[in-house]
């Protein structure tokens, strides 16, 4: 049983961290933050939701009206649809980037803003066919923590960092696109 004492989300992450040190990435993405990207991702093509979580996402999407396949499969180990739209597990952004770069096709993924600056994202797409392109989400996207199957005692939804959308193959109409609230599905 994990035992929180105050209201501080950093001492919440770290006490869900466990014993013996296990990060969970069981983070929710919450709908205002597809409504955001929704005019951006492809309505013509099948979309992937590579990364289950509790299923929402995927059923969030598809509600707007898009063609979605959701399932929980190992994204390492399959390629499906025709554009990638997820939230993948933040402590595996290298390796995810990494597949997305073999998998070489358009992707919207939600990722910590300051991952523009790292050496693989550089190494990853600096020759790539398309730019990476950033769109930045008009406010701080709070995402809902999981651990064991609900949200910890105390968990405030407030994130403590910012997240772009990392875009390829997708056209934005700049490569850094400021995204407002009022930017919602049609």
């Amino acid at each position: 049983m994990i035992k929180i004492e105050t209201i501080n989300n950093m001492d919440i992450y770290r006490a869900a961290k466990g014993e013996k040190g296990k990060k969970h990435d069981d983070y929710y993405t919450p709908n205002y933050a597809w409504d955001w990207i929704r005019p951006y991702i492809p309505a013509d093509k099948k979309i992937w939701e590579a990364f289950y979580g509790d299923g929402s996402s995927g059923q969030y999407l598809a509600s707007l009206g898009l063609d979605v396949v959701h399932k929980d499969v190992d994204f390492f180990e399959n390629d499906l649809g025709e554009v990638i739209v997820s939230n993948p597990p933040f402590s595996k952004k290298k390796e995810v980037y990494t597949r997305l770069r073999e998998l070489d096709k358009p992707f919207i993924m939600i990722s910590p803003s300051g991952m523009i600056n790292t050496k693989y994202i550089q190494k990853l797409f600096s020759d790539a066919p398309s730019p990476i392109q950033i769109a930045i989400p008009p406010k701080r996207i709070n995402f809902t923590k999981i651990v064991d199957g609900k949200v910890p005692e105390g968990w405030a939804n407030r994130c403590c960092f910012d997240c772009f959308y990392y875009c390829y193959k997708i056209g934005l109409p700049r490569d850094i696109t400021w995204l407002s609230l009022d930017t919602l599905a049609d």
